[in-house]
Parts: C-alpha cells; structure tokens; sequence
C-alpha cells in the first residue's frame, strides 16, 4: 500500500532537522532487519523520540508503526497524521485491542516501535520496563531491537520549554544487535536482558555525546549521576506521589 502521509512527513521532518541544524550521530542502523516483524525498544527522555527513532530504520529502507497514547491520535493536528501513518494508539484502560493491533502487523512484517517506560523519563534515566514489548515479540515470532536516543531531552521534554531555534543541538542515536524472543523464556527475563542491553547503549549514547552544558544554567538536561541538576529518580517519584 502507497504510504501516502508516511513519507511526505519523514521528507518534511528531515527538513526541519536542517533548518534546525542538528547534528545527528546515528550508529547501528544496519541492525534493523530490512524484511519481516521487529520490536524497536527504546528509552524515552522527550516528545520527540518516536521521530529519530523512525529516522533510524530508514537507512534499511523501513518504517516504524509506534504505539503511542491515544490523547495523541485525538489532537486535531498530529491524530490526523498518526493515523495516515499507521501508528497504533493505545488507550491505558483498554489495552488489549492495541496489543492485538501490534500483533497483527508485527505478523504481517511490519516493524512496530514501542516504549517500555511508558512515559517520559524526567530524569533522563532509564525506569523500569513494562513486559509488553518482550511478551509481542514472544507472540509474534519475532527479534527484539533495543535502542537508545540522547540529547533529543534538551529539544522538547516534559517540563522544560520548546527549543526549535537553530541551536545545532546534537542528537544521539545506538541501535543495538537484535535479541531473539525466545518462547521458552519468561517474558519478565527477557525484559530485564533487554533494559540492560538499553541501558548499555544509552551509556555509550551519552559517553558519545559531543558537548557538556555550557554553565551552571544549561545542567538542567544531564542527569544528577552525571553532575547534571536533572531530577534524580527518587525525587521524580516523590514529586509523583504527592
């Protein structure tokens, strides 16, 4: 089927990557499959992700079906475009038809993109995984391919202001070998071996990473283990429980 809407927006966003000046280190991309179903897992520190994780897979020629919040898909501007791209949106209460819509397209060798923290991380750290993604891949038959971004936090996060302007911000991408979802596995195994593989990647994202902030005012997108003034985890979830 012609990807009507899919292609025209990955032409526009890569425009805007220009105007915006970013510098996009991408390592790995040889490791996405260029044929049949995959689970691309990747941390979550920014509205964004899902856009510089799709723009991974093209150098294999393929295009990423994100499962994202449902709110999404109701905006009058962006719902309009996840449809015409095939995204799967997911409503909390009901997951069960979103997992049975993955299912059906990861069997027909679609490339679905899935994000096991579920929500932004504020800490820019990696929180623990939910177990969908491993148990999709289990179901379907097919490899699981972790990943991680970094740097996409200081272009738009969850409590920090939009930073569209040309600013030449680097962008961090690692994608990593597949893992094999194997039935015979606990679900729950699988994904502690796929959150450590993330969370290796993620470290290797950001010991790649170009620049350091430029004063005591622009530490506000490293992490706190990493002498940054982000909130550390413990605090995220004090300030959540409150």
């Amino acid at each position: 089927m012609a990807e009507l809407v899919y292609r025209p927006v990955v032409g526009f966003a890569r425009t805007l990557f220009k105007v915006w000046d970013l510098k996009i280190d991408l390592q790995g991309s040889e490791n996405i499959p260029r044929s049949g179903g995959a689970v691309l897992v990747s941390n979550h520190i920014s509205y964004l992700d899902f856009v510089f994780d799709g723009l991974a897979a093209l150098p294999q020629k393929r295009l990423v079906r994100f499962m994202a919040k449902e709110s999404v898909f109701r905006h009058r501007i962006s719902g309009p475009l996840m449809r015409g791209m095939k995204h799967i949106p997911v409503d909390r209460k009901q997951g069960e038809a979103a997992y049975a819509h993955a299912l059906d397209s990861l069997r027909s060798g679609e490339i679905i993109g899935v994000f096991p923290e579920a929500t932004i991380s504020q800490s820019f750290t990696l929180k623990s995984f939910k177990s969908g993604a491993a148990r999709l891949a289990q179901e379907a038959g097919v490899p699981l391919i972790p990943m991680a971004v970094w740097g996409t936090q200081r272009l738009w996060t969850k409590g920090q202001p939009r930073n569209f302007k040309r600013s030449h911000i680097p962008i961090t991408i690692r994608v990593g070998e597949a893992i094999e979802a194997s039935r015979d596995k606990y679900a729950g195994a699988i994904t502690r071996q796929l959150r450590e593989r993330v969370q290796e990647l993620l470290e290797a994202a950001q010991r790649a990473y170009p620049v350091r902030p430029k004063g005591p005012d622009d530490t506000w997108w490293m992490p706190a283990h990493l002498g940054g003034t982000a909130p550390t985890p413990e605090q995220v979830r004090a300030a959540e429980s409150h």
